[in-house]
C-alpha cells in the first residue's frame, strides 16, 4: 500500500494576476481509499503497530472523518482490527445512511460512540486508560486526526527533489501533522503557508511542537466561520473551479485553501512571478456526506460527489 508512490503535479490553467501560476499535487491520487495525507501519516505509525506486536488500530473522529475512513481501509488492507471513537452517540442509529461510517464498517471497523462532552476528554490518560480496560492491551492508538511524530514524518515525504522549484508552498491546516512535515521538508528559499480549517490560535504552538523551522506562517482569514462551516460563494467557486480544471476540491480543508490563494493573489499577496505548489491532501470521501446536508438545508450542493 505504501510502496512506489508517484504523484503528479497538475498545473491550474487559470489566468492569475502578476505572473502567479498555481500547481496543485493530487495527493488525493495515491490511493482510492487511504488517500492524500491520511495515507502519509498512517505509513509509519501503521509499522509501528506492527513492531510493537499489535494487532488493533484504534483511533478517533467525527460522523465525516476521513481519518476515519483511511483508518479503517487500511487496517482491511493490512490486515489489522479498527476500532473507531465517534464524537456524537445519536450517530449510533444512523450508520446505515451516514456515508463515512457505512464505508468504515464496511471494512470492518467496531465503533464506540460517546457523548461530545466525553469526546472532548479523550486525550486525558483517564479516558486513554478506559479505552485499554475495555479492548485490552493489544491496541495501538492514534490520535485524532492521526497527527503525532511518526505522522509528521510520513508528511515529509510529500515533497520531492523537483518541488524546489516553487517559492510556496500551500496547505489546508486541521491538527497540524502535515503542514509541519511540509516545513521540515521545505527548500531554505521557500514560505510555507498553512490555511487552517478551525478557528483559533492554538495551531501555532501545535506546529511548533514539530519543527524549529520559522520559514512559514498561518493565514486565518478563510475558515468561513469556522470548521466545516460554508457559503453560496465558496460553494459556487468549487463549482466552477472543477467545471474549468476537472479538480474536485473537498468544502472543508482543501477548497478553502484554494479559495484563499485566488482572493490573496488578486490582493496582491503573493510577489509578481510567484510559483505556488497547493497540496491537495484528499477529503473527497466526505462530499457526499455533505451534500446530502447541504441538501437537508436547502442549500447548494457541489455538482460532483465522490463516493466510496
Amino acid at each position: 500500500m505504501f510502496e512506489n508512490l508517484k504523484i503528479e503535479n497538475q498545473v491550474v490553467d487559470i489566468p492569475m494576476p502578476e505572473g502567479i501560476t498555481l500547481t496543485i499535487k493530487r495527493e488525493d491520487k495515491n490511493h482510492p481509499f487511504v488517500s492524500g495525507n491520511k495515507l502519509r501519516k498512517l505509513k509509519y505509525n501503521i509499522a509501528e503497530a506492527i513492531k510493537q506486536g499489535k494487532s488493533t488500530l484504534l483511533t478517533f473522529g467525527g460522523a465525516y472523518s476521513n481519518h476515519i475512513a483511511a483508518t479503517a481501509a487500511a487496517g482491511e488492507i493490512m490486515g489489522l482490527r479498527t476500532i473507531g471513537v465517534i464524537r456524537g452517540d445519536e450517530l449510533e442509529s444512523k450508520i446505515s445512511v451516514n456515508p463515512t461510517l457505512k464505508f468504515a464498517k464496511k471494512c470492518g471497523m467496531q465503533f464506540l460512540f460517546v457523548t461530545r462532552q466525553m469526546y472532548r476528554e479523550k486525550h486525558t490518560p483517564e479516558f486513554l486508560e478506559s479505552l485499554i480496560n475495555r479492548y485490552g492491551s493489544d491496541i495501538y492508538i492514534a490520535p485524532e486526526g492521526g497527527t503525532n511524530a511518526l505522522a509528521v514524518k510520513g508528511c515529509e515525504e510529500i515533497l520531492t527533489e523537483e518541488d524546489k522549484a516553487f517559492d510556496v508552498i500551500c496547505t489546508a491546516v486541521g491538527t497540524g501533522g502535515t503542514i509541519s512535515g511540509l516545513i521540515n521538508a521545505s527548500a531554505p528559499h521557500q514560505q510555507v503557508i498553512g490555511f487552517p480549517a478551525l478557528k483559533g490560535e492554538f495551531l501555532t504552538e501545535v506546529i511548533k511542537q514539530y519543527t524549529a523551522r520559522t520559514n512559514w506562517h498561518l493565514v486565518h482569514d478563510y475558515n468561513f466561520g469556522g470548521y466545516a462551516k460554508v457559503n453560496d460563494e465558496l460553494i459556487n467557486f468549487l463549482n466552477d473551479f472543477n467545471k474549468t480544471t476537472q479538480i474536485p476540491l473537498d468544502p472543508i480543508y482543501v477548497g478553502k485553501m484554494i479559495f484563499a490563494i485566488f482572493a490573496l493573489s488578486k490582493k496582491g499577496y503573493f510577489a509578481p512571478n510567484t510559483k505556488i505548489l497547493a497540496i491537495h491532501t484528499g477529503g473527497l470521501q466526505g462530499i457526499e456526506g455533505f451534500n446530502k446536508e447541504q441538501i437537508k438545508k436547502q442549500k447548494i450542493t457541489l455538482n460532483y460527489e465522490e463516493k466510496i
